[in-house]
């Protein structure tokens, strides 16, 4: 898989009591592709995979919200999670969550603009 452009939108997450239904609205919408993460399946989580219509590489997920909020995310990449957080602190924004140095997966955060509006950051994994 390449590297994404740092400081772009690489991912994004829509997130409902019902992702059948949102599964046939935007397939049927925009005709994109899913498929069943099964390493989130294996854990118990509804996490489909979303591919556009004319790419393999998966853009993006639908996740049943279990019981949270119906929400959309979308997650820029980014060289350091860390310094880009403290940036965001500096500028007004808020840092919700921060997971950094964990050998499991990238470094990521879930921030707050100034407005209140929820996005993700990511730094991927070397390799």
């Amino acid at each position: 898989m390449s590297v994404p452009v740092f400081n772009t939108i690489a991912w994004f997450e829509v997130a409902g009591d019902d992702p059948d239904g949102l599964q046939r609205f935007y397939g049927d919408l925009f005709g994109w592709r899913f498929a069943v993460d099964q390493e989130s399946a294996e854990s118990g989580m509804d996490y489909r995979l979303i591919s556009y219509a004319e790419e393999e590489r998966p853009r993006g997920g639908v996740l049943g919200a279990g019981g949270s909020s119906n929400h959309a995310v979308f997650t820029v990449a980014v060289k350091d999670v860390e310094a880009t957080c403290t940036m965001i602190e500096g500028l007004g924004g808020k840092v919700e969550s921060k997971q950094v140095g964990d050998t499991a997966g990238p470094d990521h955060a879930y921030v707050r603009d100034t407005a209140g509006n929820l996005f993700g950051l990511f730094t991927p994994k070397a390799g």
